[in-house]
Parts: C-alpha cells; structure tokens; sequence
C-alpha cells in the first residue's frame, strides 16, 4: 500500500524552500482568507522564518501557523458579526426603535486552542516581522518633540502635587465630586500614576511599553486632546488672557500666559481644518500637527482644564439622557467606552450583553479589564478595581488635597 504523507511530515522530509512551496498549496487557502493584500508579506515572513529552522523546528511550525491562520479566520468572522450587528442596533436607536437581546451577539471571541510556538521558533518569527509592520504607539517624547517642531510649544511643567492641586480646584469648580475625581484618578492609574503617565508605562519605575496614546489622570487620547480643544478652545483662551490681565499678576507670567494663549490658537485652526467628527479627529491625531496638540495634557495651566473638562462633557451627557448622580464607576465606565456607549451598557438590556458588543476589536483587545465580561460585570470589576487603588498613595494624596480645598472653601463660608 502507498503511503500517504501527512503535510507536516512532508514538510520535515524536505528542504526549506520545498517545505513552504507544500505549505503553501495545502495551506494556502488559510492564508488568503480576508488577507490577500497582505499575502505576499506573508510569504515572505514564512520564507524567513522556514531558512532558519531544521526539520523537526519547521513541522511544528507549519503546524502551528496553519492553526493559529484557521483561529485567525474564526476571529475576523465573530468581529465581523459584531460589527454587522451593532451597525443595526445603532440604526435601531437612532430610530427610536426598541432594542432587544436578539440585537446583541451574546457570545465571546473564540479562544485559540491549537499548539504554541516554542520559544526558540517564536523567537525567530518575531524577528522576522518586517519593521513597517509594528505598529509604534507615540511616546511621550514624540509627543513634546511634535509640540515644539510644530507650534514651538513646550508644555510648562510643575510638581505632581501642585498639578493635582490644580486639577482639584478645576473639577471642584466645575461641579464634578472628589469621589469621582480621585476613584477615577485610581481606576486609570493605578492609584499611583502621575500627569504625564502614558498607558502602559508604569508610572514608578517608568518601564513598559506604550499600549495606546492615553495620557494623565483621566487617560485621554490624542484624538480626545483634539476634540476638546475643537470644542473647549476659545474658553481656553479667554481664561489664559484673563488671568493675565488680572491686578497684580507678575509681568513674567503674564507673558507665559499670553504666549500660551497664541500657541492655544495655532493648534485650534489646525485642528478646525479637518471635519468635526471623531474619525477625522483620529486621523488627524496621528499627525505631527495633531500628536503636537497632546502636549497640552502636560502644562500646568491647560492640562488640568482640558482633563477635567473632557470629564464634566461625560456627566453632561449623562444628565441629558436623565442620569443625574454618576458614581465614579459609571462615569469611567462611559470614560472608557465612549459617552454613549457607556450609557447605552447601563440599559437593562445592554448591561447583560458581552463587552465586545461595545468595543472596536482593537480596544477589546488593548483592554484585559473587558475580556470575557458582560457589560454589567464590568462596571463591578471596575468598582472593584477602584476600591484597591484608592488606597495607593498618589491616590490617597490626592483625596487630602480634595480634603484641604473643600475645608477652605467651607472655612470662607
């Protein structure tokens, strides 16, 4: 009788360029699915990584890539359900319709379970991912160089606790509580973290590697720091220019505070050349132009503002929708998701769907917080996350500036 090779014992008899020629017509079809523009670099990343194997390391691979290519297809589908299904929901709210359960896909993302990579062969692939394809999330520093090659702005910076004293005395002014503030602070930093933090990089010893653009207290992005400024800038301004008129300001920082108020209006008609809606914003915000824009997070006079401002926007459009009194878990819960996002996964319906229904794959990936939890769940585990990190001392620091601000203010009564 013949005998019939499998594919991956075929692959271990023949030389390396023969192994992927057969990989590639048993398993091409994978490969293809959904990514035919991105086939050839495929390929060619194959090609690399099969050279430097032997012939035990390249059936294991050939196992693995054509398991990990079938859960790749499996994801892009349950994505794609995901994304069909909320654009019909949404269609469905906007149209005052009522939404049901049937309008949710009530299921997680599948869960690879086929073989791993060894080490030795994972550390092969991985240096064989050709550079244009790793994606670099701006840094801090790209952040200020952008600030300073495009508008000349080189955010003014003052120590953590007079930040956090400034950012008190702005959320107090503005209505918003100190349990909101600080059980916010500690969700996105940990209870630790300082007004420069990015996400991903630990904010004591300030390793790690950047996870998305977020910076600061309330975590904003760089298409957030855009958007607040198309909306907030003028206010900006007036408050710069206005306490620089004001009697006895010191000639010194009158000037730093007029100077800000220009840069403020050279970064406010960029960002009014692109359309006002979120999906130009993002683009812009990966620019030089927008990325310079984030910097402002970082001065001591218009990072508190523009944090805190992007946070009373968030409880204002939760009171329109008739929710007065957000608990800092709610109130980040629409922080995180987006504001109607958030509102919509408080709704009896919403609150029992899976978290994917409310997230780009992007973000429910970026984010463990959310994986494998309803949207119920997830407010819990974010209330729950808020109990620890209240305790850590940035937090508790920032509780007693709270505590000294209001205490004045009752004393002046």
């Amino acid at each position: 009788m013949k005998e019939v090779l499998q594919p991956t014992a075929l692959a271990s008899r023949l030389s390396r360029r023969a192994a992927l020629l057969v990989f590639l017509s048993l398993f091409g079809s994978v490969v293809a699915m959904g990514l035919l523009p991105e086939r050839a670099r495929a390929d060619d990343r194959v090609t690399a990584t099969l050279e430097q194997l032997n012939a035990r390391q390249r059936e294991v691979f050939l196992n693995w890539y054509a398991a990990r290519k079938r859960h790749e297809a499996a994801l892009a589908a349950y994505w794609k359900r995901v994304e069909a299904t909320r654009s019909q929901r949404r269609s469905k709210i906007r149209a005052g319709r009522t939404v049901t359960e049937a309008d949710y896909v009530m299921s997680f993302p599948p869960e690879y379970d086929g073989p791993k990579l060894p080490p030795d062969i994972l550390r092969i692939w991985n240096e064989t991912q050709p550079e244009s394809e790793r994606k670099k999330i701006p840094t801090v520093q790209d952040v200020l160089e952008s600030a300073k090659e495009v508008y000349g702005f080189v955010p003014e910076r003052i120590p953590e606790r007079e930040f956090k004293r400034r950012y008190a005395m702005e959320a107090l002014a503005h209505g918003l509580t100190k349990e909101q503030i600080v059980r916010v602070y500690a969700l996105e930093t940990g209870g630790m973290g300082t007004h420069d933090m990015q996400s991903g990089i630990n904010p004591v010893t300030r390793t790690g590697r950047p996870i998305s653009t977020a910076l600061g207290y309330a975590q904003l992005l760089h298409a957030n720091s855009v958007s607040e400024l198309v909306k907030h800038g003028p206010t900006f301004i007036a408050r710069l220019e206005a306490t620089a008129d004001s009697p006895g300001i010191a000639p010194a920082r009158a000037r730093t505070l007029r100077a800000k108020a220009n840069v403020l209006r050279k970064m406010l008609a960029a960002a009014r050349k692109v359309p006002n809606e979120w999906s130009a914003h993002m683009r812009f915000a990966g620019t030089r132009n927008g990325l310079g824009i984030h910097a402002l997070n970082l001065d001591g006079d218009i990072g508190p503002m523009l944090q805190v401002i992007k946070l009373k926007g968030v409880r204002e459009i939760a009171e329109k929708a008739g929710r007065r009194n957000l608990t800092p878990a709610q109130l980040e819960l629409m922080n995180l998701a987006g504001p109607s996002t958030g509102l919509e996964m408080m709704t009896p319906v919403g609150s029992k769907a899976p978290t994917p229904n409310f997230f780009s794959r992007g973000g429910y990936e970026r984010n463990p917080v959310v994986h494998k939890r309803t949207a119920a769940e997830l407010l819990a585990a974010l209330d729950e996350r808020m109990d620890v990190h209240e305790k850590k001392p940035g937090a508790v620091e920032f509780a007693a500036i709270f505590d000294e601000l209001m205490a004045r203010r009752q004393a002046r009564r």
